[in-house]
């Protein structure tokens, strides 16, 4: 049976070399297109008014960028800290999956990513916190019809 109303942040997931993202309390992934505008003469024939204004956009790169935040564990046996500190510290590569729980588990997007930058809060009295950012490492298989979770309709 197809899940119906809203999709739960819960539901979406990211693996990192195959582990999840340790004790996660969210992810943000951001598709991104790199443009190029091209401006061209408007024909003779235009009015002057807006002619030659409005300028043409070529797509010349995509790139996906992932967040993942989470809480820092002491014994963590998924992807956590001290795993992605020692991947950043040698400007390692991970292979990122995305994909929702239950239902068809294929990936909506996997690829190779390095680990741009790593951040850690530690607040006085309170849980400290992990943030990574990931930037992709050549192409990235997006497959929108898994986004949801659901098997793609034939």
């Amino acid at each position: 049976m197809a899940k119906e109303g809203y999709v739960n942040g819960s539901d979406l997931l990211v693996t990192i070399d195959g582990k999840a993202c340790g004790h996660s309390t969210s992810h943000t992934t951001t598709y991104t297109s790199e443009t190029k505008d091209r401006a061209v003469k408007p024909l003779a024939t235009e009015a002057a008014g807006n002619a030659g204004l409005f300028k043409e956009k070529t797509v010349t790169g995509l790139s996906v960028q992932v967040k993942c935040e989470g809480l820092r564990f002491y014994g963590e046996t998924e992807g956590g800290m001290k795993e992605l500190l020692a991947k950043w510290k040698v400007g390692g590569t991970v292979e990122l999956k995305g994909f929702a729980r239950g239902g068809d588990a294929s990936p909506y997007m996997n690829g190779n990513f390095i680990v741009s930058s790593l951040e850690e809060t530690a607040p006085a009295g309170d849980d400290t916190t992990y943030s990574v950012t990931f930037d992709n490492n050549g192409a990235v298989n997006v497959d929108e019809a898994h986004a949801d979770g659901a098997a793609p309709q034939e």
